[in-house]
């Protein structure tokens, strides 16, 4: 039996063989795009972390492979119907990153409550002549104020707890969660995601990516937010519009941003927000952070990442069972 890993993180370590097992192959590549045909054809099952375009452009050269783990929450790019049909199970690894990501976005919500990318800056700059502090829009009070979280999955729920902890009133917008989820959580559950923007100081992002969240933080939205609100996505960054997100800054309602994700990604430079942002343009001093889709990653949290995608194909490959599998009703055995 052969697992092929499309895009690997490292393998001197011999984590993946650990997962496997001694009698399972891995064979490995860099970049999914350098995956031979071969490879393609001889593979069992297959982990993929950032290739799932390539995977589904290569289907028809999959001869044996049972099992897709996608590296990750997400499993957008796959197609669950076409790999059900020819018998290949689509599983990810929802439980991997749930702590670092709701770090993350508190992270990103302090940094940008508590001015420190404008403190840190001015301190490089001139230490002792710019020694006081800066009157940024973003700069407010956590306690008493709202947080919001749209999409209240198992990182949602983690990002309000962290919240919580800093005395932040908890709201919550998500259509799929079982009535009396709000009663087990103790959190205020919205009808809809128009009365969580018009509530909330901060809105974090934790929905899925799927034709309904595409492109659902739009003008609208975003026009609805208090003067001093702020947006924080670790999610997908094609649920933000940021069209939209430039306009909405450039006006000033929300008063910032902190996005982990783009919707392209590595980031567009030709974007004007992200133009703005390199160009360190006064409007924006203090009202954007961008870190480079990291939220996931801690050693540990990477560690568990590459172990659990491969376990999950060995337990496929094995026994013929799934875990977090997401094309069950399309699945054929």
């Amino acid at each position: 039996m052969r697992i092929l890993i499309t895009d690997r993180h490292l393998l001197a370590d011999g984590l993946e063989q650990e997962a496997a097992g001694p009698d399972i192959e891995i064979e490995a590549f860099a970049n999914p795009e350098e995956v031979t045909d071969d490879a393609w054809a001889r593979a069992d099952g297959i982990v993929t972390y950032r290739g799932a375009k390539v995977v589904m452009a290569n289907l028809a050269k999959m001869q044996k492979a049972r099992i897709v783990v996608r590296g990750g929450v997400g499993f957008d790019g796959l197609d669950l119907k076409a790999l059900g049909e020819r018998g290949i199970a689509v599983c990810t690894v929802p439980d991997y990153g749930t702590t670092e990501v709701a770090d993350h976005a508190i992270a990103l919500m302090l940094a940008l409550r508590r001015g420190l990318d404008r403190y840190d800056e001015r301190m490089r700059t001139d230490p002792k002549g710019l020694w006081r502090y800066v009157d940024s829009p973003c700069i407010d009070r956590l306690k008493g104020k709202t947080f919001g979280v749209f999409g209240m999955g198992r990182i949602g729920l983690a990002a309000a707890r962290r919240a919580a902890g800093f005395d932040m009133n908890i709201v919550f917008y998500d259509p799929f969660q079982p009535d009396g989820y709000e009663l087990a959580t103790g959190y205020t559950r919205l009808k809809s995601a128009e009365e969580l923007f018009e509530l909330s100081d901060t809105v974090s992002i934790h929905s899925p990516l799927n034709e309904g969240t595409r492109g659902a933080i739009n003008g609208d939205l975003l026009g609805r937010m208090k003067e001093r609100a702020i947006v924080i996505n670790t999610a997908r960054g094609p649920i933000v519009d940021l069209d939209a997100m430039y306009n909405a800054l450039k006006a000033g309602t929300p008063s910032g941003a902190g996005l982990d994700v783009l919707p392209e990604e590595p980031a567009n430079t030709d974007h004007p927000l992200i133009k703005a942002y390199m160009a360190k343009e006064e409007w924006l001093q203090g009202r954007l952070m961008i870190s480079p889709h990291a939220a996931f990653y801690s050693p540990p949290g990477l560690r568990d990442l590459r172990f659990k995608a491969v376990a999950t194909v060995a337990q496929r490959l094995r026994d013929g069972s799934v875990r977090n599998c997401q094309n069950l009703e399309y699945l054929v055995d």
